[in-house]
């Protein structure tokens, strides 16, 4: 302030005697000419210790704040803080990753480092323009890393034209750890900025049916206090009341806990089935066919160029349908590539890319649907009984096979369990009967309908559950011998009531000649009164 002050009283003297009309008029020109830059340098010096004077404090502290550290990560343009296009920090700015392929493994990485919960999709976000710069990198992480900076990064900056930002989007207040896949472990609650675990007590199918959906998974598969190991943190203190409706878990009714101890080993674990957003089409079977996945609202066929095995086992075992049997290559697509380790329990878990890639067709072992077996007859010999169907001896029963129409062809053979004896007749209009015409002790036992069926180039089969069949006797000896059963009964009763009476009149008798004639017949009055009545 000092030097302020002093520099405007030098150029207010300057300017007085410039001005002044009697000094003015005795300064030569060449005086005149010397003063005019003076008086710019002193003008010059004010406005720049003006300029130095302005820099308040706040903006001293905003230039010392460091940078993010090299690959950074945040979220942009979402609807939540754990949904958005992924932007990395790359040399001073932050740049859309538009990398070719990218990793769930990755995604998992990138959510632990925003203190987000589990993952529930990643897709094709938005396409770059043309001229766009961005980040391409390919990080290889082993997914428990708690940065992408602790991940073996490669690549660096270019242009994105003609490819796609990356989306992901996490749940904010649920996730599952410890667990095989995306869609098990042990539930954990963010209460106050940190995770607590959930006791068994507090937790139920209800529950777990709000957090399956929340995660994008299935329905609830297992549900079990201590299944994925228990938690580091503290413990959700409330007792969770939902609905199974909600669309969040902390959208639902809670309580306060009756005992506020959760004893070791009831950190709740959950098992979630695998969600339905894949599938194989124009095979025949639900097991057999083009592979597709359910994506950004709908279904685009799934390509590989490269590992199709281990592609085509994690499909077969997403979907329920045994093991691979043959994987065939189909039309370029331009759906989206993957890229499996063979080992992921869901498709969804596999590296992903938008490039063009060839299609799979994919043949699971489990290719035929299970058939049915039932037990039929005309004689009206089957019954119903506590242990299942039965059927009386000597009459006759069918055992008849079918099963959905997939494909043409094929066999049933019918097994017999207990001896080596099987029968065997094809499949026509698909099923087959198999007549038995009087049953006997040795039909008893379980029986089973296996389908044969060679299609695609290989022999598939299926089998139906077991059949218990009991044998007994007909109706007509079943009424003699409840007859017989019912005689006999009534003969031991009448022949106890006897015997009874028998000996009370003996006792009776031996008392009385103890005690003389009057006694005698009084005991003979009373006999005689009892035998009459």
């Amino acid at each position: 302030m000092r030097e302020k002050s002093y520099s405007l009283a030098v150029c207010s003297t300057l300017q007085s005697k410039l001005y002044d009309s009697d000094l003015y008029m005795s300064v030569e020109p060449q005086l005149e000419t010397d003063m005019i830059p003076a008086v710019i340098l002193m003008i010059i010096f004010w406005s720049t210790d003006l300029q130095a004077q302005s820099v308040s404090p706040p903006d001293l502290q905003a230039q010392s704040v460091s940078p993010p550290a090299q690959y950074s990560v945040r979220l942009v343009d979402g609807t939540t803080s754990c949904s958005g296009t992924v932007e990395v920090f790359y040399r001073g700015e932050w740049l859309g990753l538009c990398s070719e392929w990218w990793s769930m493994k990755v995604t998992k990485v990138l959510f632990r480092e925003l203190d987000c919960g589990n993952v529930v999709s990643e897709s094709r976000g938005p396409l770059a323009e043309d001229g766009r710069r961005g980040v391409r990198i390919f990080s290889r992480c082993r997914g428990h890393e708690s940065s992408i900076t602790q991940c073996d990064i490669i690549g660096g900056r270019g242009a994105c034209n003609g490819r796609y930002y990356h989306h992901v989007t996490c749940s904010e207040s649920v996730r599952l750890v410890d667990g095989a896949g995306l869609c098990s472990g042990r539930v954990e609650v963010k209460s106050n900025q940190s995770w607590a675990s959930v006791c068994e007590a507090d937790f139920d199918r209800q529950d777990a049916e709000v957090v399956c959906g929340e995660l994008g998974c299935g329905a609830p598969a297992a549900l079990q206090g201590g299944l994925y190991g228990e938690g580091e943190g503290q413990t959700w203190d409330n007792e969770f009341q939902c609905k199974g409706k909600e669309s969040l878990l902390l959208d639902c009714d809670t309580s306060d806990r009756e005992n506020n101890i959760c004893l070791p080993g009831n950190a709740v674990g959950l098992t979630c089935s695998e969600p339905d957003d894949v599938r194989l089409v124009g095979g025949g079977s639900r097991c057999a066919g083009v592979v597709e996945r359910y994506d950004q609202g709908e279904w685009r066929t799934v390509g590989s160029d490269w590992n199709q095995r281990d592609v085509a086992a994690v499909v077969c075992r997403q979907l329920g349908c045994g093991s691979t049997v043959s994987v065939l290559p189909g039309n370029t697509t331009r759906g989206f590539g993957v890229s499996c380790s063979g080992s992921e329990s869901s498709l969804r878990e596999c590296s992903r890319s938008y490039d063009l890639s060839p299609g799979l067709t994919v043949i699971c072992s489990d290719l035929l649907v299970q058939p049915d077996i039932s037990l039929t007859d005309s004689m009206g010999g089957v019954s119903r009984g506590h242990q299942g169907p039965e059927v009386f001896r000597g009459y006759s029963f069918t055992i008849t096979c079918s099963t959905q129409p997939q494909y043409t062809g094929g066999s049933f053979l019918l097994t017999f369990t207990g001896s080596n004896r099987t029968q065997t007749q094809p499949a026509v209009n698909h099923s087959a009967a198999f007549l038995f015409p009087a049953a006997d002790d040795s039909h008893q036992g379980n029986y089973r309908c296996v389908y044969d069926n060679h299609v695609f180039s290989h022999n598939f089969s299926s089998e139906s559950e077991l059949l218990s069949l009991t044998v007994t006797a007909s109706r007509l000896t079943a009424f003699i011998i409840i007859i017989v059963v019912v005689l006999l009964i009534l003969l031991t009763a009448i022949t106890t009531f006897y015997l009874y009476y028998m000996a009370t009149m003996r006792k009776r008798r031996e008392q009385c000649e103890q005690h003389g004639s009057s006694c005698q017949r009084q005991c003979h009055g009373d006999g005689l009164s009892e035998l009459q009545s």
